[in-house]
């Protein structure tokens, strides 16, 4: 009887020690003073140095890529994935107030390709680093027979830390706050099932038309990875007074604004306040979707959501134009209804 092996069934050790042995230094790029140990253990070891805390806070976030990832799929590009799901996660614990600590990263394939998992995990790393958090473990899952050969899914877990006086919550949140709008680097990853229906089903593209509104393809537009916030918010959750943040993700202004409003709490914001990138214009256009519909699934340009004062307000803006970034006064902070109005812009057309 011929004998069988593990590789015989789809699943190549080999391959796996090679990808590992590819992004051992890119992993090892990320790590901070905290961090304990190196690559290979059952466990990520973080030392969490609690003499610069009072009152230290964990607080955790995991996310994944979603639908997103069948653009990468498309187009053959994988380098860009690794941000998205970093951001996902980071960007999601920082709004609570948290400095990214460490990460984690779980990316299963149909059929393990050395060069492929080192490119995604490489764009981890990359994304880990620009966000000042150690990437101190994964799990890489050859999974033979349950995806197709060249896909994968990838998700990521990430933990940070707050001081408890610091943390950011409803509670603080005042009516009159002014909304203050950070800019999306575009689509970033959420809606993309609704992308995928308009561009590839209704429009027939294949993501390599060149666009000239965009400057770029349509493929390499909808990869545009999501923006990583950490390094531009740390220092005003340090330095000012936020009562609020939001990361505009699914369900777009809509739903993300009153996850951080009080209950006897809303929002009115003006569309008009900030130049909406031409991405959102033609996904509108070309699948005739309403604009309600719009800012209820994407960021419209807008990826994240500052709440404060007045006076903070403009002190914030001061402070980020010096450092070269661009913010908008997007709205207000409403008494009544916990629920988000849009005015402005296309809604007043």
């Amino acid at each position: 009887m011929e004998k069988m092996t593990y590789r015989d069934a789809g699943v190549d050790i080999d391959a796996g020690n090679k990808s590992v042995s590819m992004i051992k230094d890119a992993v090892r790029a990320t790590y901070r003073s905290e961090v304990m140990g190196d690559l290979g253990g059952f466990g990520g070891l973080f030392a969490l140095n609690t003499r610069n805390y009072k009152e230290p806070v964990l607080v955790s976030g995991t996310d994944g890529v979603g639908t997103k990832l069948r653009l990468a799929f498309l187009l053959n590009k994988h380098d860009t994935i690794g941000q998205d799901v970093v951001a996902m996660c980071v960007n999601d614990i920082l709004v609570q107030g948290a400095e990214p600590l460490f990460f984690l990263d779980y990316l299963a394939v149909g059929k393990l390709d050395p060069d492929q998992v080192a490119e995604v995990v490489t764009g981890v790393a990359r994304a880990c680093k620009e966000s000042g958090c150690a990437l101190v473990g994964g799990e890489t899952a050859e999974m033979a027979g349950f995806y197709p050969v060249g896909e994968y899914d990838i998700a990521g877990f990430s933990v940070g830390v707050a001081e408890r006086s610091k943390l950011i919550t409803a509670a603080r949140v005042n009516a009159g706050d002014v909304l203050l709008g950070l800019p999306s680097s575009g689509v970033h990853s959420n809606g993309y099932s609704l992308v995928r229906k308009i561009v590839f089903e209704h429009k027939g593209f294949k993501g390599s038309e060149y666009m000239e509104e965009l400057g770029k393809t349509i493929g390499e537009e909808l990869l545009t990875p999501t923006r990583l916030y950490p390094r531009v918010c740390l220092p005003l959750i340090r330095d000012f007074d936020l009562h609020g943040m939001v990361h505009i993700t699914g369900g777009g202004f809509y739903e993300n604004i009153p996850r951080a409003l009080p209950e006897h709490m809303g929002a009115e914001v003006d569309a008009a306040a900030w130049e909406m990138p031409h991405i959102f214009r033609l996904l509108q256009e070309w699948g005739n979707v309403d604009w309600a519909e719009m800012y209820r699934t994407f960021n419209m340009g807008i990826g994240m959501v500052l709440i404060v004062s007045h006076e903070e307000a403009k002190r914030i803006a001061a402070h980020l134009e010096e450092q070269g970034e661009r913010v908008y006064q997007i709205g207000h902070v409403t008494e009544g209804a916990h629920e988000v109005v849009i005015k402005g812009g296309v809604f007043d057309a």
